[in-house]
């Protein structure tokens, strides 16, 4: 059932529900997948340390935060539908940086690929509010995140082993036609576009005032720094997992086997949804942040002495963030206006960028003088901030 303000609007195309968006999702996430671990342990091979892979990931991220504010210029003059297509090419286009096994490669392609899951990503929830009505969110998101269990379980590993075995080469070659499998089910299924976009309140080429109009309001404020936080969890285990485990002696495929592990814990996203319509999105939050907390900082202090215990302890908290990406998406679509959604989701999605920037700033640092591990206890503490935060601002109504 569509939102009234969406509802008011014509569209072209059909409408959908959350099985196609949760298909959708998944062939997306395959495609991001497949170089969820290859990124980092590439990198790490043409850097030569932990230190200089945060660096090259905090530029790349800067790049992005620029792409991701300037997407409302892109959607003012793009029907929908071609920006999601042109985030699929980009990503497409990473894969050939990515191929080349270079250093200049590697940061064109480490570019390309996040600033594709980005313009994928806004215009997708974009999609999904235009399509699926407020009260359905708490069902549809963690179903959503489910369906994608399966490639976040299958593409990192199979990413990593077809680099490890393979080549840089084979390994793209998968993404490529991961990619073009996306494409293909996207057009077919024809998703509605709005006839007419809203015009909003606000300037959509002028980034600033959006960030301006974003702060403004407490509740985005709030559900920016939820989304953010977690994004932290998920980036430090995607990238640092693998290389801390090369460090402690592993082969590159032991840590495609731990990113896909703890992605095997997605559909625990439907226990935290049915567990915040019983109780409330504001307990399943802070909990979740609670238990990342104290997990993040186990391993932060094992490292890389007892991997196996580490992984163990990053499984742990591999829970908490799958509890919060099934709902920490929802004070943000219930606190969004109709009219801002396109400019609000453009600035909410800088969540990503800012949580790889100023935590790949700070891990730099802090690589300099501490081990790898350094990292965890760091997401540990943000951790503890979070969970204190959200249970004394949520509203408990949400």
């Amino acid at each position: 059932m569509p939102t009234d303000t969406a509802a008011a609007i014509p569209f072209s195309g059909r409408k959908a529900g959350a099985l196609t968006f949760s298909i959708l999702f998944t062939l997306e996430s395959f495609v991001r997948s497949l170089n969820a671990g290859v990124l980092s342990v590439q990198a790490y091979e043409l850097l030569g340390s932990s230190r200089n892979v945060s660096v090259i990931m905090t530029m790349s991220s800067l790049g992005v935060l620029v792409t991701t504010l300037m997407l409302p210029y892109l959607m003012r003059r793009t029907r929908r539908r071609w920006t999601y297509t042109i985030g699929i090419a980009l990503s497409m286009c990473a894969a050939l940086m990515l191929a080349s096994h270079t250093v200049a490669g590697q940061a064109a392609g480490t570019y390309l690929r996040n600033a594709g899951a980005s313009v994928m990503n806004v215009t997708l929830a974009l999609y999904i509010l235009d399509h699926i009505h407020k009260s359905d969110y708490a069902r549809v998101e963690p179903m959503r995140l489910s369906f994608s269990t399966v490639s976040w379980t299958i593409g990192p590993t199979l990413g990593l082993w077809l680099y490890t075995h393979m080549g840089p080469v084979a390994a793209q070659i998968a993404v490529l036609l991961a990619g073009l499998t996306l494409l293909t089910f996207f057009w077919i299924i024809r998703l509605g576009d709005p006839a007419k976009l809203p015009s909003g309140t606000l300037q959509p080429f002028n980034p600033l005032k959006n960030v301006g109009r974003f702060i403004e309001q407490p509740r985005l404020r709030l559900a920016w720094s939820i989304a953010a936080a977690r994004s932290v969890f998920w980036s430090s285990l995607f990238i640092y997992g693998p290389i801390l485990l090369i460090e402690a002696g592993l082969n590159k495929t032991q840590g495609g086997y731990v990113i896909s592990a703890s992605q095997l814990l997605l559909p625990l996203a439907l226990l935290s949804g049915y567990v915040a319509r019983r109780t409330s999105v504001r307990i399943v939050i802070a909990s979740a942040f609670a238990l990342i907390c104290v997990s993040s900082i186990l391993a932060g202090i094992v490292g890389a002495s007892v991997p196996i215990v580490t992984v163990i302890f990053l499984l742990i908290g591999s829970v908490g963030a799958t509890a919060l990406d099934g709902v920490g998406a929802i004070p943000y679509m219930r606190a969004v206006r109709p009219r801002e959604r396109r400019e609000m989701t453009s600035v909410y999605r800088t969540f990503i960028e800012i949580s790889d920037i100023v935590p790949g700033i700070v891990f730099a640092f802090a690589l300099s003088l501490f081990p790898t591990q350094i990292v965890y206890v760091l997401v540990g503490l943000l951790a503890a901030v979070m969970s204190f935060i959200t249970w004394r601002h949520l509203p408990k109504s949400l």
